[in-house]
């Protein structure tokens, strides 16, 4: 009696296992939505905390970010022999469950079957149903893994080309102050309608991929002090300049492209639990950039020759009330990524971690 209800119980968890297994895969590969997994978070955190491990243990950003660059692909490597690890498991817990023999011989079942080698099998029809549809599992997982990677590369891509574009007339690390004043010098200031746009299609692109394929966010950019988090930062505090402190005709392009760009910070941050006011209000919602540092700013826009409206105070307030739509959130994921440094976003949180 006792024997048959442990068989119940571990056929019972078996099938959870291997549930809950091919559930994360789907999530991560198949579901085109933002759909966070616990089986895959597991992997994730552990690989962070290891990276984090060795990390502290350096005293420079250029040595950390060389460390950091391969935790998201050391990740994604890791995942799928963890999921076929949980998946031998499972199985193993049903094949016992069935009377293969001992647990020596559910494991050697399991794993023949789950990498199709072929060198242990069961006696009973149904022993080769299961390793049939253990087979089967594993070759799809490993199928999906391979068709996941392209599509991640090509939005990493699309992503990175605007981030590399944008070091022509936001500097490196990129400024919203830069920006306009080199926009100012080319007598552009006015006609930046095109790049609103632009930026907006790429928020929008940002927010749908690195919700659905989130390990995108912890990919780094190909040189160390770029980054798509501190390029968002530059072009969301350029619009919010442009709506609010320049002395130029509205363009309320620039405004959509604030409201994409906010939207899409936001929606990964629901994703990674980063909690932030929703219907923020300034002043009653203080913002990271002090008066002091909206002041100097605008005093180099003056000497650069930018056109500015003459009322500060309202340009401020104005500027301010953009700003707390995603200041929050900006810093927040530059601080997860451990962005390199950049203005008014990775010099507001820690841009490295210091040695232990």
């Amino acid at each position: 009696m006792l024997e048959t209800i442990l068989r119940i119980f571990f056929f019972t968890l078996g099938i959870i296992v291997v549930f809950l297994t091919l559930k994360s895969a789907i999530r991560v590969f198949i579901l085109p939505r933002a759909a966070p997994d616990a089986v895959a978070a597991i992997i994730f955190r552990l690989t962070r905390f290891t990276f984090n491990f060795f990390v502290r243990r350096v005293n420079t950003y250029s040595a950390q970010d060389r460390i950091m660059a391969l935790f998201a692909p050391v990740a994604l490597f890791v995942l799928l022999p963890y999921w076929l690890t949980l998946i031998l498991i499972g199985y193993m817990f049903v094949f016992w469950s069935f009377e293969v023999g001992t647990w020596g011989d559910a494991f050697l079942v399991s794993g023949s079957s789950l990498f199709t080698l072929g060198f242990a099998k069961g006696e009973a029809f149904s022993h080769t149903a299961l390793s049939f549809t253990e087979a089967a599992i594993g070759m799809v997982l490993v199928a999906l893994l391979i068709a996941y990677l392209p599509t991640m590369y090509s939005a990493f891509s699309f992503r990175e080309r605007a981030v590399k574009l944008l070091e022509v007339r936001a500097g490196s690390p990129p400024s919203a102050i830069t920006m306009m004043q080199r926009m100012n010098r080319l007598d552009r200031l006015d006609e930046l309608n095109g790049f609103w746009r632009e930026w907006e299609q790429w928020f929008a692109a940002v927010e749908e991929s690195h919700t659905s394929l989130a390990a995108l966010v912890f990919f780094r950019s190909p040189q160390p002090d770029h980054s798509w988090v501190t390029a968002a930062g530059a072009v969301l505090d350029a619009a919010a300049f442009h709506a609010a402190v320049l002395d130029v005709p509205r363009d309320v392009q620039a405004d959509l492209c604030l409201r994409a760009g906010y939207i899409a910070l936001r929606s990964i941050a629901d994703f990674f639990s980063i909690s932030y006011n929703p219907t923020p209000k300034f002043p009653d919602d203080p913002i990271s950039i002090t008066r002091d540092e909206f002041d100097e700013a605008y005093d180099e826009l003056v000497a650069s020759g930018v056109p500015l409206k003459a009322d500060r105070e309202q340009a401020w307030h104005d500027f301010a009330g953009w700003r707390v739509n995603y200041d929050t959130v900006l810093i927040a994921i530059a601080a997860m990524t451990m962005a390199p440094y950049a203005p008014w976003s990775s010099d507001r949180g820690a841009i490295w971690l210091p040695p232990s």
